[in-house]
Order: C-alpha cells, then sequence, then structure tokens
C-alpha cells in the first residue's frame, strides 16, 4: 500500500506523465488483507480527480472477470477495444520495426520476407493473433539465419587452441615450482590473449559488415518447423514424389486405381498452394465391400505423408453410438467429469495440426455426430468445450463405411453372379453395385451431409489376379517377420496359386486370405522354429504338394564347409610329424 501511494505521488509531482498498467486486472483485489486496502481502491481517488493519467491493458476476458466485477472502477476507465489487424496493417507494422530486429541480429530482412510471415502467420498459426505471431516468425527467422553464417574462423580457433596450452604449462610449472618458467608463459599467456581479442574482434567486425539476408524461405523454415506443415518451396525430389504418388500408394494398395488418384490429387493441390484455404485438404467416404483395403488406404497415406502408417488420428465410430458420446469429440461441456481432459479429436488435431483423420465405420456413429463434422468438412475449423477454435484446414479426413455390403451378398438383386470369374471383369456389374451402394448411403446419410464430402468413392471387389498380388504383399510381411529371427523365406508358384485360389472370397474380400495364411503358414512356422527345426541362418521352404500346403527348412551349408577343413588340416601336420 505504502510503495503503490508513493508511485502515485512521484506521478502526481512529475505533471506530465502517464501510468501504463499492463494486466491491469490484477490490481482487483491486489494486497486486499483484514485492515488494508487493495490497489484498485488507492487509484480511485486519483483516477476521479483526473490527478493522473491511466492507460490499462488486459483481454477481454479478464476484463469481464474482474474488472466489470468492481463497477466503481469499471466507471473511471473507458474501454478502448484493440482489434486484430488486418494482413495489410500487419506488414506496415513490420516494416516499421524491421530496422530493429536487422540491428539486433545483424541481418537485412526483405520486403518479400515480411509479406511472407504476414500471410502464413494469418493461414498456418490460427491460435495466436497478428502482428504478435508475424513478428514472433521474423525474430526467430533472423536469428537462424545469423546462427548458420556464424562459424568460429580456424585462425580463432588455432588461437584459442595455443592459449589453453600456454594455460595448462604454466599451472604445470607452478606445479613443479619452476617459477621462472612460469613467469615466461604468464608473459606468453597474456600477449596470447591479446592476439586472441584482436582476431576475434576482427572475425566480428567483419561478419557484421557482411550481414546476410532472411528470405521468404527463411520464414516458411520456420513455419514448417513450428507446425510440422510443409510449407517451404517443394523440392525436385518431393516435386518427383508427388507426381509419383499414385504408384507410392499402389505399392501396398492393390487395385482401386479410382480411390488412389482421388486422393493423391487432393495431397498435390494442397502441396503446390491451389487448394481452398477455407476447407480441409480434402474430405472423402470410402465405400464397397469389406477387405478391399478401404482402412489400409489411409495407412498407406499417412506413411507416404509422415513417413509413419501410425501417423494418424483414428476414431473407431462405433464407439460413439450414443449421444453423450459426442462429447469425447469436442470435450466435456463446463460442469460435468472429464472437462479439463480435452475431446479425442479436437485436442489430437490441435497438437497435430498436419495430419490424416480416419473416421472408421462411420455409420455406426449416433446421428449428432454427423452434424458435429458439418462445420469441419464446410468452415474447416471446429470449437472445442473450451471455446478455442482448432483448424482442420491442413488435414485430410477419410471415413470409411460398410454401408450397402448386405447388398453385395444378394448376387440376384445386384443381376451378377459374384462367384463367376467373368462377372467379376463386368463393368455394368460394378456399376450396378455402385448404384445400389450410393442409393443405400443417400437414405442413411442426410443431404447437407453427403453435399459436403469432396468424393465418395466405391471400391470394386478383389479379382483373382488381385488376390495373387495380395498374397506376395502378405509373404513379404511374414519374411519381414522371419528376417529378425535370421532365417530367409521361399515360396513356390504353387503354393501362391494355392492361397490365391482356397482364400479368394470376391463378398469378403482379403481378409479370409489373411486367417488362411495365418492358419496354413504362419501356424506351421511358428511350431517349426520352437521346436528348434529352424535356426538362424535357415531358409524355410513354402511349397504345396499332395493336396497341401509343406513347410521344409533348407540348413546354410556354406559356412560349415570350411570349419571342417580346418579342423583336418591339422590332424594331417600331426600325422606327418608322428611319420618323420
Amino acid at each position: 500500500e505504502e510503495r503503490l501511494k508513493k508511485v502515485i505521488e512521484e506521478i502526481k509531482t512529475a505533471g506530465n506523465c502517464v501510468l501504463f498498467i499492463d494486466e491491469i486486472h490484477t490490481i482487483v483485489g491486489a494486497g486486499a488483507a483484514e485492515g488494508a486496502v487493495d490497489a484498485s481502491n488507492i487509484l480511485k481517488p486519483s483516477l476521479a480527480r483526473g490527478e493522473i493519467q491511466c492507460i490499462g491493458a488486459t483481454t477481454l476476458d479478464d476484463y469481464r472477470k474482474y474488472v466489470e466485477r468492481d463497477p466503481a472502477l469499471e466507471r473511471r476507465l473507458q474501454p478502448v477495444r484493440v482489434e486484430e489487424p488486418s494482413n495489410d496493417d500487419t506488414v506496415a507494422i513490420l516494416m516499421g520495426i524491421r530496422s530493429k530486429y536487422e540491428d539486433h541480429h545483424k541481418v537485412d530482412i526483405t520486403d518479400e520476407a515480411i509479406r511472407t510471415a504476414a500471410l502464413l502467420a494469418q493461414r498456418y498459426i490460427p491460435d495466436r493473433f497478428l502482428p504478435d505471431k508475424a513478428i514472433d516468425l521474423i525474430d526467430e527467422a533472423g536469428s537462424r539465419v545469423r546462427l548458420r553464417g556464424s562459424v568460429t574462423p580456424a585462425s580463432v580457433k588455432d588461437a584459442m587452441q595455443v592459449l589453453e596450452q600456454v594455460r595448462k604449462e604454466k599451472d604445470e610449472a607452478i606445479a613443479s615450482q619452476q617459477y621462472e618458467a612460469a613467469a615466461e608463459l604468464r608473459d606468453r599467456e597474456l600477449r596470447q590473449n591479446e592476439d586472441l581479442d584482436t582476431l576475434e574482434k576482427n572475425w566480428k567486425e567483419g561478419e557484421n559488415a557482411e550481414r546476410r539476408v532472411v528470405t521468404e524461405d527463411d520464414i516458411a523454415e520456420v513455419v514448417s518447423m513450428w507446425t510440422g506443415i510443409p510449407v517451404t518451396r517443394l523440392a525436385e525430389e518431393e516435386t518427383e514424389r508427388l507426381l509419383q504418388m499414385e504408384g507410392e500408394l499402389h505399392k501396398r494398395i492393390i487395385g482401386q486405381d479410382e480411390a488412389i488418384v482421388s486422393v493423391s490429387k487432393s495431397v498435390r493441390r494442397a502441396r503446390s498452394g491451389l487448394k481452398d484455404s477455407r476447407r480441409p485438404i480434402g474430405v472423402f467416404m470410402f465405400l464397397g465391400p469389406t477387405g478391399v483395403g478401404k482402412t489400409e488406404l489411409v495407412r498407406a497415406l499417412a506413411e507416404f505423408m509422415f513417413g509413419d502408417e501410425d501417423n494418424m488420428i483414428r476414431l473407431d465410430m462405433s464407439e460413439f453410438q450414443e449421444r453423450h458420446t459426442v462429447a469425447r469429440l469436442i470435450g466435456a461441456p463446463p460442469g460435468y467429469v472429464g472437462y479439463d481432459e480435452g475431446g479425442q479429436l479436437t485436442e489430437g488435431v490441435r497438437r497435430k495440426n498436419y495430419c490424416a483423420v480416419l473416421l472408421d465405420e462411420i455409420e455406426k456413429a449416433h446421428p449428432e455426430v454427423f452434424n458435429i463434422l458439418l462445420q469441419i468438412f464446410d468452415a474447416g475449423h471446429l470449437t472445442d468445450a473450451r471455446g478455442r477454435k482448432v483448424d482442420f484446414r491442413n488435414s485430410i479426413i477419410i471415413m470409411t463405411s460398410n454401408l450397402g455390403s448386405d447388398l453385395i451378398k444378394r448376387e440376384t438383386s445386384l443381376g451378377f453372379a459374384a462367384k463367376t470369374s467373368e462377372a467379376q471383369t463386368d463393368d455394368s456389374a460394378y456399376e450396378r453395385m455402385k448404384d445400389k451402394v450410393m442409393d443405400e448411403v443417400k437414405r442413411f446419410f442426410r443431404p447437407e451431409f453427403l453435399n459436403r464430402i469432396d468424393s465418395t468413392v466405391v471400391f470394386h471387389q478383389l479379382k483373382r489376379d488381385e488376390i495373387l498380388e495380395i498374397v506376395d504383399l502378405m509373404m513379404n510381411q511374414v519374411r519381414t517377420e522371419l528376417d529378425e529371427k535370421e532365417i530367409s523365406l521361399e515360396i513356390t508358384e504353387a503354393a501362391k496359386a494355392h492361397l490365391g485360389e482356397k482364400g479368394f472370397d470376391p463378398v469378403l474380400g482379403a481378409r479370409p486370405l489373411r486367417r488362411l495364411i495365418q492358419d496354413e503358414i504362419e501356424d506351421s512356422l511358428s511350431d517349426e522354429v520352437l521346436s528348434r527345426r529352424l535356426v538362424a541362418g535357415d531358409v524355410a521352404m513354402i511349397d504345396f504338394e499332395d493336396d497341401a500346403i509343406k513347410i521344409t527348412s533348407k540348413k546354410a551349408k556354406a559356412k560349415a564347409k570350411p570349419k571342417a577343413k580346418a579342423k583336418a588340416e591339422p590332424e594331417a601336420e600331426a600325422e606327418t610329424a608322428n611319420a618323420d
């Protein structure tokens, strides 16, 4: 109380002085105790009489929570709302403070870098405000550019090593009581120190004379580092990789060209900067038979974009069948259990803005979930239970559904026999199936929900030749597991043909094949490994004979022969010696 009164008296005495109080809401109740007056009540008389000129700064929420609670203080203060500046105003602000950051970091900041900072900050950093976030971009980019070029010259490093050596020799001379030598080394140390200071001074002056330039690429690099969103210019090798995206996805997904092309186009559109900046990168719904690769395509996409197939936000919509489970997506409302924890969807996207969101088996969710998703699909953002706006504009949202899969089983209603190979390749059969599935989708989902989806893709049923390719993919997975045990795996064409024939099911897709490989190959291999009939260095041969899969092991003989020969040579030498 006494300290605050002294400050007020000093301001009154000074006359032309403006008191600025940052976070002015903190004076409400500050210092209030039994027999004491809080800071706001000390200021009120001076404010009412106009003895001091005061400017305070606080946020709207804190003003409502603290200042409006005290009507007498609120009446003495005139509210002035400071809105977030526009992009053009932010550029003008950055131009005004540019020289300060140039002098501090010893760099030159281009006009293009300033415009890029304002633009990228507004687009990719949604949870902060301009101009603060753009200023931080300029500041960090300047620091990175200076540190990148700040390499200590070899002459300075050599001088530092010589100085360290002289000090070491001086300490050794003192320890051995050679004081004359120590005195000479001390003088040498002083001279070396002066030389080092001169070298460092010349180096700093040269650095200041040759100022590095902060460009738009440096700003984009900082944004990418903060958000994980690749906004830097496309390198030549990345451009080639994006153009070959379909081929990369086809390494894991057999067939399904339409789905792969749709997803690839949306990623290329976003990476080249031509997508609608107000909506997600892409919103897709994958339909069709079970077991044809709908979820696997999302995993392949996550691996292509982020390097790891598990690097995605996956929500199993069968967990959201009740009305109240909507709160799990965006967080529980105030007063309910779990309010502080946040929502599974909103928190996941807030922490990792650039991601793939998989809503698996969307038809199992409660209809209220679809209403929540409408805002994401159309506006690219969602407000969570705490009132924070979560940005979905850099996410790919993919929904999978098995709607209409029961229709595929009804071969007569679809107008083709699913078991015949001719029907497998019949495009008209696929079109009939697609029409039936889409009719089912239109009956189930509301029009405003379907109208916000970029592309609805009906997956094809798997064909016999595609099943054979899937056999190769699944056997490669088994091969990878055995490689960790240093066991090789070889499979004959006859065994592949048997697996493809027995595991082929046009209705259930590739999952019966997965179970077949598990039953006939993985179980037998595990028995061989546990019984030590297959050990490190062996080759497991899988063949099909007498209507059954047979697994045999080939021993690695190449390494055994030299050892036997090496043992035989000393015995021959011993026999020769005995004969002599």
